[in-house]
């Protein structure tokens, strides 16, 4: 059994409202149906229940015939995969290239800036230790 590959079974939608419909008759915890319809999954695995609970609640039984697994089109949920990108407008493209253009200036003139600092102060360094030695 561990070796052995487990394939998610599918349920057809007749026999998820009626396990919703039992659950939620006789006020059984996610629980006590996963006992009473799925007893080889009983310990563990509630999620498809609570799934199930929400479609059911959400769009009542007419839910459980789309189908949700794999990839949608936009005719079945336009809300699904990352958003398209909208075009900036050309003026503020053109502005955006200007300031990424000023940024790189200032950066650069930062980066040469620090470089000069940086030699000044190894060389006042150089100076210092010279005078010292030459005191002793």
């Amino acid at each position: 059994m561990k070796g052995r590959k487990r394939r998610n079974k599918k349920y057809s939608p007749e026999f998820k409202i009626s396990v919703i419909m039992d659950m939620r008759e006789h006020h059984l915890s996610y629980g006590e149906t996963m006992r009473k319809y799925f007893p080889h999954l009983a310990p563990r695995g509630i999620g498809f229940l609570k799934q199930w609970e929400r479609i059911y609640l959400e769009e009542g039984e007419a839910g459980f015939y789309i189908e949700r697994r794999g990839r949608s089109t936009k005719m079945d949920n336009p809300r699904k995969g990352r958003p398209r990108k909208k075009p900036l407008d050309k003026q503020v493209e053109n502005d955006l290239i200007a300031e990424l253009q000023k940024l790189k200036e200032e950066n650069q003139y930062l980066r040469a800036e620090n470089e000069y600092i940086k030699k000044l102060s190894a060389l006042i360094a150089a100076e210092e230790q010279k005078k010292s030695k030459k005191q002793k």
